[in-house]
């Protein structure tokens, strides 16, 4: 017979999971937590953190236990004139999560994809011709392709003026920072944060919203009656924050695996249906959003049924690694390569159950049409230069990935 251990008896780490070093290359640490135990508690903060495939999606689907109302954050969502609304979607538990998330569903639901299929696939035909032309062999896939083409069709699907969506990349950026510590990325982006928060409060108006975007069918729910008025700008809100900084960062690590792999190029080229595939794997390698907290909601023992599992405390936060359970050994064969042979369903990288990314179809969409357009016209890719990222406290992010191109 097992007990379970007490908050002070189990494993402990002083690891920052937010510091520089780590967010350069937190591999190491991720193995580390994943050794440690079901639960690992982080004194540097004083929370708890699990890093186990089996575990991480445990939590996730059990909202009742692991709750996100509290925010998903490091710090409970405080509501005192805060610099954007609490997301109804991923801030949000049944029953108040419910309305927005079945109007938003339908939105994006296979209707919506399929007529914006022909024109994305368009698009992205016409952004991979412009690069190849004006840029040559050689350029920046972030700038060049994962950031223009998102930029490019999502907010003309959601229906905001092109005018002023240089501001979408920063307040994104900014939002996914500050679900961690107060710290010099949360500093970097405050500057600018006011500007930026304001320009996407305007685009979430009714006013604001072409008449045959998302946007304006989520008003439309609203007149129907099926969310409140004052819900609906915050659903379009929802969509512009969380829909383009991970899109984008998703696009760069599907180019950047393609780049360090290129025998998985070639197969692709060669077994084009595995495009979708791609980006499963390549959100399941790379994880663009790392990490997600929960609460409990209830004292709550995790590993039952194995030799030491743990009691965390009722409200106290736990700290869910979606990266470091995507490529636990422990789920996945040879979790570190970018392998298209791989199964990648059931992977974290889009959250899991209730508080599953709601525009991850979207989202699969628009790199199946980019790296559609890419493999017509482009034989082999590589590095052309050292990657840099991006830090920030939730995403895996990039800032450039040098790419020499050769075409057919």
């Amino acid at each position: 017979m097992t007990t379970a251990l007490t908050p002070d008896e189990l494993a402990t780490s002083d690891v920052d999971p937010f510091s520089h070093p780590v967010l350069a290359d937190p591999l190491p640490m991720h193995a580390a937590l994943r050794d440690a135990g079901p639960v690992v508690y982080l004194s540097r903060y004083g929370v708890y953190a699990m890093a186990r495939y089996r575990d991480v999606h445990a939590a996730l689907i059990n909202w009742q236990d692991f709750q996100s109302a509290a925010g998903v954050g490091l710090s409970n969502f405080r509501y005192e004139k805060p610099w954007r609304p609490p997301s109804l979607l991923l801030e949000a538990d049944p029953p108040q999560h419910d309305a927005p998330r079945r109007v938003l569903s339908k939105i994006l639901g296979p209707r919506a994809l399929h007529r914006l299929r022909d024109g994305w696939f368009a698009e992205a035909e016409t952004l991979v011709e412009q690069v190849l032309s004006e840029a040559g062999t050689e350029f920046d896939a972030v700038a060049a392709l994962a950031e223009a083409f998102p930029l490019r069709v999502f907010p003309d699907a959601v229906g905001i003026s092109p005018h002023g969506r240089e501001h979408l990349l920063p307040y994104g950026n900014h939002a996914f920072n500050a679900f961690g510590p107060d710290n010099d990325l949360v500093a970097k982006g405050a500057a600018t944060v006011a500007e930026n928060s304001a320009y996407v409060g305007r685009q979430c108006a009714r006013d604001a919203l072409t008449p045959d975007g998302f946007g304006a069918r989520i008003w439309a729910a609203s007149d129907r009656g099926e969310i409140t008025p004052e819900q609906a700008p915050l659903v379009v809100r929802s969509l512009l924050t969380a829909g383009v900084d991970t899109t984008v960062h998703g696009l760069s690590a599907v180019l950047y695996a393609f780049a360090t792999h290129p025998e998985q190029w070639q197969r692709l080229r060669a077994e084009p249906h595995l495009v979708r595939v791609a980006f499963d794997e390549a959100v399941r390698w790379e994880s663009p959003v790392q990490t997600f907290f929960r609460t409990a909601t209830t004292e709550l023992t995790v590993g039952a049924g194995t030799q030491h599992p743990v009691t965390i405390p009722e409200g106290k936060k736990i700290l869910m690694f979606l990266a470091a359970a995507n490529r636990d050994p422990r789920r996945w064969a040879d979790p570190d390569s970018f392998d298209l042979a791989r199964d990648p369903s059931g992977h974290v990288g889009f959250g899991m159950g209730l508080h599953q990314c709601v525009g991850q179809h979207i989202a699969r969409l628009e790199s199946e049409a980019l790296l559609t357009a890419l493999a017509r016209r482009v034989s082999t890719l590589e590095l052309a230069g050292p990657v840099q990222r991006e830090h920030n406290n939730t995403l895996r992010a990039w800032r450039s990935i040098p790419l020499r191109a050769r075409t057919d």
